[in-house]
């Protein structure tokens, strides 16, 4: 840099400073959160001072994730010499997600950024902020403190000074997007009861190119609210088993963390096992009767389960069914049931699909499942609906359409990397599905009906590159939708359309139905989306996190 450039730079962050003061001046200064563990003012103390009140500097004034307070307590450990053994940094990130965390209500709204989904944010501040804070992490990061105001200028201004944002517009926007005090945090805080859940959990989990399971996880107690686990899931499709076992840790009465794999010597390479070793994100339910997350496992965390577990019940339970969709004026579906507690006589006027579908008769039935004839009616209304047995709902659980009007891939933008000699492949699952108009008889508007994957050929256009020349070079898309980017790496980005062609399913001008996906294919990413995280909080339940030398 110049010396002009630096003088430059000096008066740019100097004016941000002025800037900050009239700001700082209509502060009110807020009530902090007092520190009361000893060992985070043993060895937080000597840089954070405590006052009379035992509020620490900063510390006291923040609230956040547990994988935000671990990346604090990191940053002190390799940034300013702080010597923390693993089990203190266990026990430091359990007490700050505690008692300087966020509410379960505040945390749901940001959990995608844990659970590391790639997401659309639409709903970014205006004034450019928001498209400023992307250029280097998820919208939902910035979203994830709620500090006290003069504490968001402290943040502010050192991103004005090192990345020249605006300061006062950020200051501005997050103290009251994210204050420290809201009234779910002061009511959570009041509330905080004992942990409980070891035990059985009905467990049903999604796995796109892989489709629905069903199962249950046992859950047992090994610490101060950590958990040994064990979780078997079956394929609703073809009834395969899956058995894994972990162990998780429950930050703030409701943030389980933790990591788990299927069990004996996985028989397979492939990157999309689902017997791969997996981090596990999950929210618990305030009531701790629900739970639901993501557990997670590649280079870039894009392959997952999207989980959901419910405390059993006496009565009957429905958790999953075998269709996603029935056709309007077609006669004895079979639709399959799973559940638990299904007594011993059924008849057919106890299951209800909704307006214009008969349960006709009963197939089969069993304490876990259940076989039904359905007929719909060929004026029965397009749209999503309940279904219900004896007071156990599935909501939206099954559509109803009169023919699948376009097929959408999703994701719709997506991003794969090649590897290298020290990172694997990003791979990504793609998935065909396929959407009636909806109400307003539009394509592709808000009110459309998704009614679930459509099976599919998959294939690959490489922009640029001449009409039916070989794109072997970028990678392969396999018969379930998994692109395997090519090896070694050509040290080149391609532009790509991932094509979806319908077997079975035409479009009114009686051709196949086709949808296509977006599709970088570049050199390894080292940052993407902001997801530049140190990926060991699961870890340290066991082994402790990373020394000053890693």
């Amino acid at each position: 840099m110049t010396s002009s450039l630096r003088a430059l730079s000096r008066s740019l962050a100097f004016c941000v400073v002025l800037s900050g003061l009239s700001l700082a001046q209509s502060i009110s200064p807020a009530e902090g959160i007092p520190v009361t563990d000893p060992l985070i003012v043993a060895k937080c103390g000597s840089c954070h001072i405590r006052d009379e009140r035992g509020n620490m500097e900063r510390i006291s004034w923040a609230r956040t994730t547990p994988e935000a307070w671990q990346d604090t307590l990191k940053r002190m450990i390799l940034g300013y010499g702080v010597s923390v053994a693993p089990a203190e940094a266990r026990s430091m990130i359990k007490y700050l997600s505690t008692n300087h965390g966020l509410a379960p209500e505040e945390a749901k709204t940001v959990l995608y950024d844990a659970e590391r989904r790639v997401r659309e944010e639409p709903n970014l501040p205006s004034g450019g902020l928001g498209n400023i804070c992307t250029r280097c992490h998820s919208f939902a990061r910035a979203l994830s403190w709620r500090r006290s105001a003069e504490d968001w200028k402290q943040f502010a201004e050192s991103h004005a000074a090192r990345y020249q944002i605006p300061s006062e517009a950020t200051t501005t926007f997050l103290a009251k997007a994210a204050p420290l005090h809201t009234p779910e945090w002061d009511a959570w805080a009041a509330r905080k009861s004992t942990l409980n859940l070891a035990g059985r959990w009905l467990a049903t989990a999604s796995i796109p190119g892989h489709g629905k399971f069903y199962g249950e996880m046992q859950v047992g107690p090994v610490g101060d609210n950590e958990f040994n686990t064990r979780v078997t899931l079956t394929s609703v499709q073809d009834g395969s088993a899956l058995v894994r076992t972990g162990r998780g840790a429950v930050f703030g009465g409701y943030a389980w963390r933790g990591r788990s794999k299927g069990g004996g010597t996985s028989s397979s390479d492939a990157p999309d096992d689902l017997g791969s070793e997996a981090r596990e994100v999950l929210w618990i339910a305030p009531d701790q009767a629900t739970a639901e997350g993501r557990w997670f496992w590649g280079q870039y965390q894009e392959f997952g389960f999207d989980v959901k577990l419910q405390r059993p019940s006496s009565n009957p339970t429905l958790i999953a069914i075998d269709k996603t969709s029935l056709r309007a004026d077609s006669q004895a579906n079979r639709v399959r049931m799973i559940g638990y507690n299904f007594p011993s006589e059924v008849a057919p006027a106890e299951l209800n699909f909704g307006a214009g579908l008969i349960t006709r008769r009963i197939v089969f039935h069993s304490p876990s499942e259940l076989i039904a004839e359905v007929d719909v009616a060929a004026d029965a209304s397009p749209g999503r609906r309940d279904v219900v047995f004896q007071g156990s709902t599935m909501p939206g659980a099954l559509a109803v359409y009169d023919r699948i009007d376009y097929v959408k891939v999703t994701p719709e933008s997506a991003l794969a990397t090649y590897g290298d000699a020290t990172h694997s492949r990003g791979y990504q699952q793609f998935e065909a599905i396929g959407y009636q108009r909806g109400p307003d008889g539009k394509l592709r508007t808000a009110d459309d009906v998704e009614l679930g994957p459509v099976d599919a050929t998959w294939s690959l256009e490489v922009f640029y590159a001449s009409q039916g020349s070989s794109t072997d070079f970028v990678g392969k898309v396999s018969p379930a939708g998994l692109l395997t980017p090519a090896s070694p790496s050509p040290g080149n980005n391609f532009d790509v359309w991932v094509v979806a062609t319908a077997k079975s399913e035409n479009g009114q001008n009686g051709k196949p139905l086709v949808g296509k996906c977006y599709l970088v294919v570049t050199i390894p990413a080292y940052t993407f989306n902001g997801r530049r995280y140190v990926r060991d909080l699961n870890k340290w339940v066991d082994d402790g996190p990373v020394s000053r030398t890693q």
